[in-house]
């Protein structure tokens, strides 16, 4: 094995993400499952972009905050899903150093940037229907932006920090990674020194960055539940809890495994109990997000409507 010296350490050139190679008869069916939740994935996010940014009728905080999530849904699943495709197909499981790191900085980089998105759309949605009258003089454009500046320089500020502590720890030459993408967990689990200081830190960072969140997602559906009992009116009821259900349920897709991986990175948790969850997360939820957030709401399906039927016209002409 190839390695380039680091003082009195060695780090390997080449990584070999060992992902289900224990499993090969699975390969094949998870190639094809992965590549077609990856096109999937690729073609619900940028029709919600496509749609959200260029229909006039949605054209407020609540469409701008959801393209930005599909953006970042798009991002995320792209950093990792290519690779994982690549060593499903073939015998070749490797991935070069520099490969491995931009992906582990780029996955935490936007995990922690979903974390924080996902809790300002409930802030959003608090606004709307708690706060009807007063919606859009509280959430104007400059406070939108500013909300998803705030959101995505928080995710680099956490990749930074996390990333950094972890590149530099010593492998004494270990290049097997039994996972099928870069996360900091498990660089952590592969080095050989003490990493109780890295373990600390990334479990409090993972708490802060899911329970705060969470914490104040939870918070604001707490006061909506509270205000849609008071409507009075049967239709008012359902059209609220239609419109805080999609975002509930995404919520609830996304932070359960991350929970699972963030909070506890000890390793209470399966080696392959975390292959699963992390492939999850990382390719199932961006894949769904796109049919939960259209499928219940009759506002992105009347645009996809209109985007699609001067399509079909302009086919037969």
């Amino acid at each position: 094995m190839t390695v380039m010296n680091l003082g009195n350490a060695s780090t390997p050139k080449v990584f070999i993400l060992l992902g289900f190679s224990d499993h090969p008869w699975l390969e094949m069916p998870l190639f094809i499952m992965v590549f077609v939740a990856y096109i999937c994935t690729l073609v619900g996010n940028i029709l919600i972009i496509v749609v959200s940014r260029g229909d006039p009728h949605l054209d407020s905080p609540m469409y701008f905050f959801l393209s930005n999530l599909s953006f970042l849904d798009l991002c995320f699943t792209t950093t990792t899903t290519p690779q994982l495709l690549l060593n499903l197909w073939g015998p070749d499981k490797s991935i070069s150093y520099a490969g491995y790191v931009a992906q582990y900085y780029m996955f935490h980089f936007l995990g922690a940037t979903e974390c924080i998105l996902l809790a300002v759309m409930s802030l959003d949605r608090y606004v709307a229907i708690c706060k009807p009258l007063r919606y859009q003089a509280i959430m104007d454009w400059r406070l939108c932006v500013s909300l998803v500046a705030v959101a995505w320089i928080s995710g680099l500020a956490n990749s930074l920090l996390q990333s950094s502590l972890t590149v530099q720890l010593p492998l004494c030459g270990n290049n097997k990674v039994d996972d099928f993408l870069c996360e900091i967990p498990v660089m952590i689990k592969m080095s050989c020194v003490d990493t109780t200081f890295n373990v600390t830190m990334l479990s409090l960072v993972g708490t802060f960055f899911t329970l705060v969140p969470l914490s104040l997602i939870l918070l604001s559906y707490g006061f909506i539940v509270a205000t849609v009992v008071r409507i009075r009116s049967s239709t008012g009821n359902k059209k609220a809890f239609n419109t805080c259900a999609s975002h509930v349920i995404v919520v609830s897709l996304f932070y359960g495994p991350v929970i699972c991986m963030y909070v506890q990175p000890s390793g209470t948790n399966s080696q392959d109990k975390d292959k699963l969850m992390a492939l999850f997360y990382s390719l199932l939820t961006p894949m769904l997000n796109p049919f939960i957030y259209t499928l219940r709401n009759k506002d992105m399906k009347g645009a996809i409507r209109r985007l699609v039927l001067p399509l079909n016209h302009r086919g037969r002409e």
